[in-house]
């Protein structure tokens, strides 16, 4: 830990909580740099996992320090910091940049064209707008495919994506294939088993990994388990599901009968979809070259009323991918409080809508921005202070390894596009927070040449304009620039984080690894300057800090620099 000379600490201990029993260390000052004392503590791990703070001793008071800061109070343990011994994520998940890709609407394939449709599909060309909020809107199909990923694959290594994550390509009865009709095979309308193998293989040549999209919650209503299942009782896919005494109600997801909610407590059930080498959530990673998962509704699987073995699952899904393909990442969609589920050995991080997307969007949307989530009204507005107090509140409560692996996102196919939340201005200064704070970051195809999508989620999966005459090439600029600065950086890909300030209109903070310290100043208006308390050369041309002379108060503007 380390304090300034001027809060005059005389004496720290840690403390953390072996077998639930509280114990003490006093730490001792390891060097003092400028400024700044540094103290060092070694404290035994006896259990899987190690919570701890630290109690600081200074003349006025004591205080203790955890997840969120600084206390004068006494304070519980569900903020303490805390060291997990479960095996880590791969290392080649460490701030990597990821791009989701909608399939459907990515790109299509001249070589291999999609020709034949299947009765509930509605085709419509590549410029037809989404027919969101309407029953076409999950049933268009414009022909994108795996192979047209697969060679677009140049534009994804020019603008410096690590890994792709695709969303479903399994059969189904919609465009977002969400409801499977089979785990077995690779829906031929996006081109088949070659096309995924194909894409894998040509992603792996340019040094990129690739992420499947898997519903372990529900299948479609047309998948051979549950056509099995509803019309025998007897059968062993009966117990698959959740059926009332009629079989002809049952559980779904979000009530949508075409999507059946799965029974975790089959045995057989969870043998094939993600228990052992021989399930789908194993077969994909070692006979297609995926590099892990994205696992849909993951808060929602595995519960129904008195039965929760939510937390079970992710276990034996980290537990196969462990077997089959140590090297894959597993992450979770959890649109809320995901902190229970990163607390083992379960997911290595989940997508992170409750702790950076909506308070980056309650700060930089405007008032009458809609809510997106379920909560009545609208979308609370936010000043720099509130974004960063519930920024932090989330990182409290899950280890760090997990924070950083978690999925940061400013939009997905699942809502609007920010750029049409907040405009063209606040999408960079959105995509400067993005790329610069921990976690991996992730860019839903086409934020990047300035696709909108407004009012509804279905209307952000328009396809991805391919006429380059189209695109926003400031906004391109804008992507390549700042990913590749993450890249160029280790201190922004894997560095610690630090808020120097927070004030209404800006925010200020520090990302740091031994020998590397980057400074970051995001303003969504102009303001007050602060002091700059230290030099610093700018990383994007802008103006160097010199100690004593103001700050850039500026805005809307982003600032990033590295310190001196």
């Amino acid at each position: 830990m380390r304090t300034a000379k001027g809060l005059g600490a005389s004496r720290v201990h840690v403390r953390s909580t072996p077998d639930g029993e509280p114990a003490y260390v006093e730490a001792q000052v390891d060097r003092e740099d400028g400024e700044e004392v540094w103290w060092r503590a070694s404290v035994p791990v006896v259990n899987a996992e190690l919570g701890y703070r630290f109690l600081l001793e200074t003349p006025r008071r004591r205080m203790w320090l955890n997840g969120l800061g600084l206390s004068t109070a006494d304070v519980t343990d569900g903020a303490d910091f805390r060291i997990s011994t479960y095996d880590p994520p791969p290392a080649w998940a460490e701030g990597a940049v990821l791009y989701e890709i909608f399939p459907d609407r990515f790109a299509r394939s001249s070589a291999h064209p999609i020709t034949d449709l299947p009765d509930w599909a509605v085709p419509s060309d590549w410029d037809d707008p989404v027919a969101f909020g309407t029953p076409n809107g999950t049933k268009q199909i414009y022909r994108g495919s795996l192979w047209g990923v697969a060679e677009k694959l140049d534009h994804l290594r020019g603008l410096g994506v690590d890994a792709l994550w695709l969303t479903p390509f399994f059969p189904a009865q919609s465009n977002h294939r969400y409801d499977a009709s089979s785990f077995d095979f690779v829906d031929p309308l996006l081109g088949g088993d070659a096309a995924l193998k194909e894409l894998t293989a040509q992603a792996h040549r340019r040094g990129m990994r690739v992420i499947g999209d898997i519903t372990l919650n529900h299948t479609g209503d047309a998948h051979p388990w549950f056509r099995r299942a509803q019309t025998d009782a007897s059968s062993v896919e009966a117990g698959f599901y959740y059926f009332e005494a009629d079989r002809k109600h049952y559980a779904s997801f979000y009530g949508v009968p075409s999507m059946p909610k799965l029974d975790h407590r089959s045995e057989e059930m969870r043998r094939r979809l993600y228990e052992g080498p021989e399930s789908v959530v194993a077969r994909y990673l070692t006979e297609f070259g995926l590099d892990g998962w994205r696992v849909d509704v993951a808060q929602s699987a595995g519960r129904y009323g008195a039965v929760d073995l939510n937390a079970r699952m992710a276990r034996a899904v980290r537990a196969t991918m462990r077997e089959v393909a140590p090297d894959a990442l597993v992450v979770a969609e959890h649109q809320f409080d995901a902190s229970e589920t990163l607390r083992g050995d379960g997911w290595h991080g989940t997508m992170a809508y409750a702790g950076f997307t909506r308070p980056v969007l309650s700060w930089l949307g405007a008032d009458d921005t809609p809510e997106l989530w379920g909560t009545p009204g609208r979308l609370p507005v936010y000043g720099g202070e509130e974004m960063v107090s519930v920024m932090r509140s989330f990182a409290a409560a899950i280890p760090w390894r997990s924070y950083t692996h978690n999925m940061t996102l400013l939009d997905s196919h699942d809502m609007p596009r920010f750029r049409s939340l907040v405009g063209s201005e606040r999408q960079r200064l959105g995509v400067a927070l993005l790329m610069t704070m921990p976690g991996m970051p992730m860019v839903f195809a086409g934020d990047e040449v300035g696709v909108h999508g407004a009012l509804h989620n279905e209307d952000g999966r328009r396809a991805f304009p391919w006429d380059e005459s189209v695109w926003d090439r400031w906004t391109l600029e804008l992507y390549r620039s700042l990913i590749g600065l993450r890249r160029e950086h280790a201190a922004l890909r894997s560095g610690g984080l630090r808020w120097l300030h927070a004030d209404k209109d800006f925010v200020l903070f520090e990302r740091a690894v031994p020998g590397e310290t980057v400074v970051v100043q995001v303003s969504r208006a102009a303001h007050e300057p602060l002091v700059a308390p230290f030099a610093a050369s700018h990383l994007l041309g802008g103006p160097d800090l010199t100690p004593g002379a103001a700050m850039p108060a500026d805005g809307p503007a982003f600032h990033v620099w590295s310190r001196v």
